[in-house]
């Protein structure tokens, strides 16, 4: 079939079906970049330097595809067929039984290096293999591996271009859903040697694999899909022991469930500073400086956690599993019961050991394997060791996000770096995610340093907004009620003493109020006997009073009596008159 003719045919069809048809590839996350697959009967591209995955990539679409009812041929020109299934065993991916039932096929067509091409060489030969196979199997799936090593055969860029450009016609007349991997470097001039195999693709997919900071890391870009849409930004992916998993960054999205109810934080006193406990699907981020109670404070969460009946995973990178349940039981926190009972669960690494895309799957593997209530991470400052600030952002956003989405409450710490860190927070730029903020700090006074706790966020609660004491103790942590003298908060022995003088003082007034009351009782006594001995003097007075009046009647009773035993008259007025006539002077009135 000529070019022209399958450009008629491949417009119709185009045309007929209104969009492009796409295959799922069933590696993990790809197909969220690709909005559903590879595209159906094209071919795509994926290019890469050595061991950036191009392989294992092919290989998995296929063993995916054949475990669907999907039969697919793998071609390869640089690996050994027995090799390549050795390496597939190491992903758990079983290819015997798939070859036995003929879904899948192994083609090894290595060209033997002291091999001697004589006469015009070309891929007709090969072709007709491929399409015999394809027949007989009903295979529309095909990667072929390596194609820049047979490429050199040719030894000719002319030649190369004109024999690709044949087998991706080939391809497409059959309407075969291609895979071509080849390997291309950025920093290697081989790199424009094959540039045209990017024109030619449909899609084309670059993997890339670097060296920060002494981490490896893996990222996939998409740089065309001709026909669709698709996540066009760098994405970290993993090779793991099931195969290759891609997190996508278009996956990030904002789908976070609502609070849930309050849960203890194993303290009532914290409880109650923080208006009830943490909420639970919450971000919880305890930070202070090293040995401030960090994770004490969140261990303390796991083992009420796992008491109340809850699942607790425990994700350190400062510690070990047995290393922490040893140092916990100092402060009275026993976690090993938890751990006997499968309710707490442990995920421990050295954060250099891998790079940041590879600790973000292990944990997620763990939470969907152990379908944890919370999650804690100790601590967040030890994620800047996965290779830079940005791959530990990352790490840390896409998690807490997870957890967010599912529900999980996760606590977080992180080791401040100075005695004054109340601005650093989390030291990563995390902060907007966080819902509540715990501080712990040092507080010296007096040449003696005590731990003090703040809690400076809590969304959605009325909390404290104040310092508190924050003590370890044989029996676990304790909070020492605020301090209500005079002055700033004061803690330890500067606490203890200020609070002895401030009591010896209220003695002292309280011995000069008793002193005051006795006094003030003696002069109301005194008052008292004062106004009793007045009082008698008046009645005194005024029984003398009244006997002078008594006296003064009996008086002129008398006078009275005798004025009419002399004939007189009784009438006053009158005798008062006679007797102003008379000459005399008048009586009493």
């Amino acid at each position: 079939m000529t070019r022209q003719r399958r450009k008629k045919k491949t417009g119709a069809s185009l045309t007929k079906q209104r969009g492009l048809k796409k295959v799922a590839t069933c590696v993990a996350g790809l197909d969220d970049i690709l909005n559903g697959g590879i595209p159906r009967g094209r071919t795509t591209l994926v290019s890469g330097g050595p061991g950036s995955g191009k392989s294992v990539l092919g290989m998995e679409f296929l063993y995916r595809g054949a475990l669907s009812g999907e039969p697919g041929i793998f071609v390869t020109f640089e690996e050994r067929a027995a090799a390549l299934r050795q390496s597939a065993l190491g992903f758990g991916w079983h290819l015997a039984p798939l070859e036995e039932a003929g879904k899948f096929f192994l083609m090894e067509a290595r060209v033997d290096p002291e091999a001697v091409l004589s006469g015009t060489f070309n891929l007709k030969g090969l072709l007709a293999i491929i399409e015999g196979k394809a027949t007989a199997m009903g295979a529309n799936r095909i990667v072929i591996d390596a194609v820049d090593v047979l490429l050199r055969l040719f030894d000719d860029p002319a030649r190369e271009r004109n024999e690709l450009y044949a087998l991706h016609d080939w391809l497409l007349d059959r309407e075969m859903t291609t895979v071509l991997t080849v390997k291309v470097s950025k920093d290697t001039p081989t790199s424009a040697r094959y540039e045209f195999l990017d024109f030619m693709a449909d899609c084309v997919i670059y993997l890339d694999q670097r060296i920060t900071e002494q981490i490896n890391t893996r990222r996939l870009r998409v740089l065309k899909y001709r026909g669709s849409g698709f996540g066009s930004n760098e994405h970290p992916f993993v090779i793991t022991e099931a195969g290759i998993n891609i997190i996508p960054l278009l996956a990030t999205g904002l789908r976070h469930k609502g609070l849930g109810r309050k849960v203890s934080t194993g303290h009532p006193r914290i409880d109650s500073i923080l208006g009830g406990g943490y909420y639970r699907g919450s971000c919880i981020l305890i930070t202070g400086t090293s040995g401030t109670g960090k994770t004490t404070l969140a261990s303390t969460f796991a083992r009420v956690s796992c008491e109340r009946g809850q699942k607790v995973l425990y994700i350190s990178f400062e510690e070990s599993q047995d290393s922490m349940v040893s140092c916990m039981l100092s402060p009275g926190i026993d976690l090993r019961q938890p751990l006997k009972a499968g309710s707490l669960q442990f995920l421990t690494a050295i954060p250099e050991s891998m790079g940041a895309e590879e600790h973000l799957i292990r944990a997620f593997r763990a939470m969907e394997a152990f379908r944890p209530d919370h999650v804690i991470l100790d601590a967040i400052s030890a994620c800047n060791r996965m290779g830079s600030e940005a791959a530990a952002f990352d790490y840390l956003m896409r998690l807490i996000n997870a957890c967010k989405e599912q529900g999980v409450t996760i606590v977080l710490t992180n080791q401040a770096t100075g005695l004054k860190e109340e601005q650093e927070i989390s030291g990563i730029g995390i902060s907007s995610l966080v819902d509540a903020v715990i501080l712990l700090r040092y507080n010296e006074i007096g040449g003696e340093i005590n731990r003090t706790l703040l809690v400076m966020k809590s969304r959605g609660s009325k909390h404290s907004n104040q310092y508190r004491e924050f003590l370890i103790t044989d029996q676990g942590i304790d909070v020492v009620d605020v301090y209500v003298g005079e002055g700033g908060m004061v803690t330890g022995t500067a606490r203890y003493e200020q609070e002895e003088r401030e009591a010896v003082e209220q003695r002292v007034r309280e011995h000069e109020i008793k002193r005051k009351e006795h006094e003030v009782i003696e002069k109301r006594a005194e008052l008292e006997a004062q106004t009793a001995h007045l009082r008698a003097e008046l009645e005194g007075a005024e029984a003398a009073l009244e006997s002078l009046q008594m006296e003064k009647g009996v008086y002129w009773r008398g006078r009275e009596a005798r004025g009419k035993m002399r004939g007189e008259g009784l009438d006053s007025s009158r005798l008062g008159t006679k007797r102003k006539g008379a000459g005399g002077k008048g009586g009493p009135k």
